[in-house]
C-alpha cells in the first residue's frame, strides 16, 4: 500500500484534526509537521536561526527527517495585587525529532515522533492562582527544573481514513485549537489551553488510540492512557498500575456563508481510585498533601498549612480517606470566523467558546467556561496572532468546605481575563506581549501573623520563541 502527496496531506490533517476532537475544536493545519522547500535563506527569512546545516538539513527534510530544537523565554511580572508584586523569568527548551517512514523509504502511512523538554528559571507563583498563569509552567513537571521525555510514539494510517497511535503520548500537543490551545504562540494562562475539568488528565502518558475520518468534515477519536503517568514516568511496565484514562470526541468542520468554523464535544473517564472531597473532617490533611492535581498549581500544601494552624487537632487521620473509584468530565467547544480575506481559509478573525463539566468529585474543578475572539494575520504582517479572551473555573462544592465555610478561603471560583499580540519577526523568531487580569479562587493565604486576603492580580508578560 502506497500514499500518494495528495492523501498524505490528508494523512497529516487527521492526525492533528483527531488529536484536537479530544479536547475541542481542530485546528487547519496541512501536514503533521511543516517541511519547508528549504530551511536556507537570509537571515530574516529562513525558517530556523540556524538555517540549513549546510544542506544537510534540507537532505533530512526531503527524507521525511526533521529535528527541531526550540527555546521558550518567559518573563512575567505581578504588577499589583496577589499576594505579592514582583517577576521572574521561567524557559523551556524542547528537544523535537519527526520522521516520515514513507519519505523515509521504510513504509507508507508511518509518522514517529520523539519529544523531550528540560526547563529552567523560576516560576512567578505569587499571584495567589489555582490555575497557572503560565502553561509552560507545568512542562516537564509543575514548577521545577528538570529533563523530560515528553513523546515517543508511532502513528500508522491503515487507510486515508483510519489511523492508530501508541506510544508515550504528549497530550499538551494535542491542545491546539483554531484561536487557543497553543501555549507557545497563542494564550498563555493554562484556563485557555484545555479545559480546566480535564484536571485529572495526565500531561504525558503511555497509552494508544484510534482515530477515523468518515467524511473530510468529521473526525472521530479514542485514546486509552496509563492514568498516573507524568513526563518521568519511563517505566511502560507500570503505566496501567493505577487504573486507566479514556479521551475521545468528535470534531465538525462547518463553513456558514463560506466562513471557516468547528463544533466538537469531548469526554474523559478515569478508572483510577482517587481521594474523595467528602471526607471526615480529621481526614483532610492526609487527602489535601495526597491528592495530586497535574494541570493546576497543587493548592493542597498551602491548605494543609492553614489546616494545621486553625485546626490542629485535624492532621492525623483516625482511619483510611474516602475514595472514589472513577472519574468523569465532558466538554463542548466551537470556533468561527466571521471573517476571512477572500479564498484565503488560515487567516481572519473569530470568536471561540469552550465549556466543560466533571463530576465535581473527586474533581475539585465542577465547571470550567472560556470565550473570546481570535485572530491570525493583520494587513502586511499576515503570521501575526492576538486574542483576547475570559476563562472561568468553577470549583465542586465539596472542595474543603470546612475551610471555605469556617475561614471564608473562596475557592468558588476563580476568573481570569486575558489579550495577547504575537508578533512574528521572522520565521524563526516570535516575540508576544501578554497581560492578565486574575481573581484568584483562593481568596487568603498564610502569613507571618495569620491569613491575609489576596486582592485581584495584574500581570504583564513576554514570551520569546526562539526556534533553531
Amino acid at each position: 500500500m502506497q500514499f500518494n502527496g495528495r492523501e498524505i496531506r490528508l494523512l497529516g490533517s487527521v492526525l492533528f484534526l483527531a488529536a484536537s476532537a479530544l479536547v475541542g475544536s481542530p485546528p487547519a493545519v496541512a501536514q503533521p509537521y511543516p517541511v519547508p522547500q528549504t530551511w536556507d535563506g537570509g537571515l530574516s527569512s529562513r525558517p530556523r536561526l540556524t538555517g540549513d546545516w549546510g544542506g544537510t538539513r534540507d537532505e533530512l527534510g526531503a527524507k521525511g527527517v526533521v529535528l527541531d530544537v526550540d527555546l521558550l523565554i518567559n518573563p512575567m511580572d505581578n504588577l499589583s495585587g496577589g499576594k505579592s508584586t514582583g517577576g521572574d523569568t521561567w524557559g523551556n527548551a524542547d528537544y523535537t525529532l519527526n520522521i516520515d517512514t514513507q519519505k523515509l523509504g521504510l513504509w507508507p502511512g508511518g509518522f514517529f515522533k520523539l519529544s523531550g523538554d528540560s526547563s529552567f528559571g523560576t516560576a512567578v507563583n505569587n499571584t495567589g492562582a489555582v490555575v497557572p498563569i503560565n502553561t509552560a509552567y507545568l512542562i516537564p513537571a509543575p514548577n521545577e527544573r528538570t529533563t523530560a521525555l515528553m513523546n515517543i510514539s508511532l502513528m500508522q494510517f491503515l487507510s486515508p481514513k483510519l489511523g492508530l497511535v501508541i506510544g508515550k503520548l504528549n497530550l499538551l500537543d494535542f491542545s491546539e485549537q483554531e484561536f487557543y490551545g497553543d501555549y507557545r504562540t497563542q494564550f498563555l494562562n493554562t484556563a485557555f489551553n484545555f479545559p480546566m475539568t480535564t484536571v485529572f488528565s495526565p500531561i504525558s502518558a503511555f497509552g494508544g488510540g484510534v482515530i477515523a475520518l468518515p467524511t473530510k468534515d468529521i473526525t472521530l477519536s479514542l485514546l486509552a492512557l496509563g492514568s498516573n503517568n507524568t513526563p518521568a514516568s519511563n517505566d511502560i511496565g507500570d503505566a496501567f498500575s493505577d487504573g486507566t484514562t479514556v479521551e475521545g470526541g468528535g470534531a465538525l468542520t462547518i463553513r456558514p456563508f463560506g466562513l471557516v468554523g468547528h463544533q466538537s464535544v469531548s469526554f474523559l473517564w478515569s478508572s483510577q481510585n482517587r481521594f474523595s472531597l467528602e471526607q471526615d473532617p480529621s481526614n483532610l490533611a492526609h487527602v489535601l498533601l495526597l491528592n495530586q492535581y497535574p494541570r493546576l498549581n497543587n493548592p493542597g500544601p498551602l491548605l494543609e498549612q492553614i489546616l494545621a494552624r486553625y485546626f490542629p487537632g485535624l492532621t492525623v487521620p483516625p482511619a483510611p480517606p474516602n475514595q472514589e473509584e472513577s472519574s468523569w468530565a465532558v466538554g463542548y467547544a466551537f470556533d468561527q470566523y466571521f471573517w476571512q480575506p477572500p479564498g484565503d481559509t488560515g487567516h481572519g478573525v473569530g470568536v471561540f467558546f469552550s465549556f466543560g463539566a466533571s463530576d465535581g468529585n473527586p474533581n475539585p474543578i465542577k465547571t470550567s467556561l472560556l470565550a473570546g475572539i481570535g485572530g491570525k494575520g493583520v494587513p502586511g504582517r499576515p503570521d501575526d496572532t492576538y486574542g483576547a479572551g475570559f476563562a472561568r473555573t468553577q470549583f465542586s462544592s465539596a472542595f474543603v468546605p470546612l475551610l471555605r465555610q469556617q475561614l471564608g478561603l473562596g475557592l468558588d471560583h476563580e476568573d481570569a481575563f486575558e489579550m495577547y499580540y504575537n508578533l512574528a519577526l521572522t520565521g524563526w523568531l516570535t516575540v508576544t506581549a501578554d497581560l492578565q487580569v486574575i481573581d484568584p479562587g483562593l481568596k487568603k493565604t498564610l502569613g507571618s501573623s495569620g491569613l491575609v486576603s489576596v486582592d485581584t492580580a495584574t500581570v504583564a508578560g513576554v514570551r520569546v520563541r526562539i526556534r533553531l
